[in-house]
């Protein structure tokens, strides 16, 4: 697990985790998350390419 977060919208918690193939990741959500009492169920997304782009509004992590 990389982080979990409180979210809004349709989602109740977001979970963003590493794999290092789909069958890890199948494991960890069927074998792990799925188990978790009260998990009624899940959607998995899977990132095909990420991109970072400074945000005009967010303080810059150097002190600026």
């Amino acid at each position: 697990m990389r982080e979990i977060a409180e979210v809004t919208g349709r989602f109740d918690i977001l979970v963003t985790m590493y794999s290092k193939s789909l069958d890890q990741m199948h494991k960890m959500v069927s074998e792990k998350i799925g188990r978790i009492e009260g998990i009624q169920s899940s959607e998995s997304f899977i990132e095909m390419k990420s991109r970072r782009k400074a945000m005009p509004y967010m303080p810059s992590n150097n002190g600026d």
